[in-house]
């Protein structure tokens, strides 16, 4: 265990906390979803900054760091769906989109090719995060700048098929040829 795979772990373990508040009814549960939310979001961004710069990059933290994200990402939206704020058939084609990559990661892997993340995938992310915490944020913290979480949700839905078919544009025809492991 080191300190990316910890911050990680952090991730994960802030994930409840964010799903209770966010199931709940208090006075200003949005600023504490909010909140937790970028702390999870930091705790991803600092993790792979400090693998990265102490040559600390293990089995444990290629495998944990993204089951973190897409268990962040989908807990997140589902709770969002259950209040309302994101469209039940929005938050499928995101959390389909995420599932259908990481399965078609695993057969690459299988087969002996990795696919890395695209500059289309992490777009994604990136603005996946960012309208995630303002949906958080909700019509009372944003009034009329909520637009944007609207906005952006919609071009998160775009950037998720986007992605999903640049990788499989990319990748089917090497792995149509490769042979299993």
């Amino acid at each position: 265990m080191n300190l990316a795979n910890a911050l990680t772990g952090l991730r994960i373990l802030i994930i409840p906390f964010l799903v209770i508040v966010l199931l709940s009814s208090f006075k200003g549960r949005e600023m504490v979803a909010f909140i937790l939310f970028i702390a999870a979001w930091m705790t991803d961004w600092l993790d792979g900054l400090w693998a990265r710069k102490k040559k600390q990059i293990s089995t444990l933290g290629q495998l944990l760091d993204p089951t973190a994200d897409k268990l962040l990402i989908v807990s997140v939206l589902i709770c969002l769906t259950a209040t309302g704020q994101v469209k039940a058939w929005m938050a499928v084609i995101i959390i389909g989109r995420e599932l259908a990559v990481a399965g078609f990661r695993a057969i690459a892997a299988d087969q002996g090719v990795t696919i890395p993340a695209s500059l289309l995938g992490k777009a994604k992310m990136i603005l996946e995060s960012v309208t995630l915490s303002l949906l958080l944020l909700g019509r009372h913290y944003l009034a009329d700048f909520y637009i944007a979480a609207q906005i952006g949700l919609w071009l998160v839905v775009a950037f998720s098929l986007i992605s999903a078919a640049e990788y499989y544009i990319k990748y089917i025809p090497g792995l149509a040829s490769a042979r299993p492991k």
